[in-house]
């Protein structure tokens, strides 16, 4: 990191033994090494934070684009349903045909709803054992 050779630790101990003394010099070994430990640990917890943050850049970029790609897939999806359903919405009329067409679908419509009219009305025909099963049409 700073390349300190041993040299230069040899003169640093020394200088600090003559300037500190034996007897303080312990306690300012222990409390410059607390300090270098408090240091490598601040930059330690920098360098994760930054990484972190990064990693979440870049996650949040893949995520906007993805984002953008369903936003247009789903505007595709919308205008192929548009596409399709435009004709049924309005759908062309042919000469001749086409009254014909709408007097057999009103025809087909009559019928259905005769069929639920007396599919409401029916009631239910008591049998020989007591079961209601069989059903009638009811006087309405």
């Amino acid at each position: 990191m700073f390349d300190i050779g041993f040299t230069e630790l040899v003169i640093i101990a020394v200088v600090s033994l003559l300037v500190i003394g034996p007897e303080r010099l312990p306690s300012a070994v222990r409390t410059a090494s607390l300090w270098l430990n408090r240091i490598k640990r601040g930059f330690s917890d920098i360098k994760r934070e930054v990484e972190q943050e990064l990693h979440n850049d870049a996650v949040l970029q893949e995520l906007r684009k993805t984002g953008e790609e369903l936003q247009s897939e789903a505007h595709s999806i919308g205008d192929e349903i548009r596409e399709v359903t435009e004709p049924l919405n309005n759908p062309p009329l042919m000469e001749g045909g086409a009254a014909h067409a709408g007097a057999a679908h009103a025809a087909a419509a009559d019928a259905g709803a005769a069929h639920a009219a007396a599919a409401q009305t029916a009631k239910p025909k008591p049998t020989a054992g007591g079961d209601e099963v069989e059903t009638e049409p009811r006087d309405a």
